[in-house]
């Protein structure tokens, strides 16, 4: 008895040690199985009026289907509250990411010029799509951009995620 209630202990102990650890490590970690969007780049000195939005998407079982991402950004209109497209030079349309199993990051930085000299909050939205050699779209999937998420290339500054962008003209 007393050997089950020390192996009791133990556990208990390990949970309460480790449980918060593995939770905390489970919020930074991106999981592969899901797209995800991020701001990676927001009107630094290196890129000035620009957002650089980064994004993974998981590859397919089969890993036959080719990848394509989407990257558009969005202004936050203070009149009505609303998120609109930006019109001008926010749209990249689908570009092709490649095939495979595994996840595939991929991004784009968009040059926003701020309209009548006033700041601008933008965020991203992407959208992904699975497509057959024939074309045809198998899945798709959109994510808007949230901070939190780890790119593998061009962060600005190294390790930056937001979910928005004030653009300030300068």
């Amino acid at each position: 008895m007393r050997v089950l209630r020390r192996h009791a202990e133990i556990i208990t102990l390990f949970v309460l040690l480790v449980g918060p650890i593995a939770a905390a490590q489970a919020a930074t970690t991106d999981d592969a199985r899901d797209p995800w969007a991020t701001v990676n780049v927001c009107d630094t000195a290196a890129a000035p009026n620009t957002i650089g939005i980064r994004a993974s998407m998981p590859g397919s079982r089969s890993g036959d289907e080719m990848r394509y991402m989407r990257f558009v950004v969005e202004y936050f209109s203070a009149a009505d509250r609303r998120w609109y497209s930006v019109a001008a030079g926010g749209d990249s349309g689908f570009l092709r990411v490649g095939k495979g199993r595994g996840p595939r990051q991929f991004g784009r930085s968009l040059r926003i010029d701020p309209v009548a000299g006033q700041p601008v909050l933008l965020r991203g939205r992407v959208f992904f799509q699975w497509r057959l050699d024939s074309g045809t779209v198998v899945r798709r999937a959109s994510e808007r951009t949230r901070k939190g998420h780890r790119s593998n290339a061009g962060d600005d500054p190294p390790g930056y995620s937001a979910s928005a962008c004030t653009i300030t003209p300068g």
